[in-house]
């Protein structure tokens, strides 16, 4: 199974509605930061995670994939290699 793949090393500042959002958790995604399905298309066990927010609002999703707070960004890219 391969590794998590990292987007970017920044995050993704992105204007979400209220709903349900699904995050890219495997990297492979050609609609990032958002899942496009591709996880399923991979050798890999990852699913995407849910956002889910009550309003709309400005949020900084994880690029790096090393966040321990995911899918939001918690500034591990700052401390990442790449």
């Amino acid at each position: 199974m391969p590794g998590l793949t990292a987007v970017r090393n920044a995050p993704y500042d992105v204007e979400l509605e209220s709903g349900e959002h699904w995050w890219c958790s495997c990297g492979f995604s050609k609609k990032q930061p958002f899942c496009d399905g591709s996880h399923e298309e991979e050798d890999t066990d990852l699913k995407p995670l849910k956002v889910e927010l009550s309003k709309r609002q400005n949020v900084a999703l994880c690029g790096c994939r090393q966040s321990k707070k995911k899918p939001f960004c918690d500034g591990t890219h700052e401390s990442s290699e790449g």
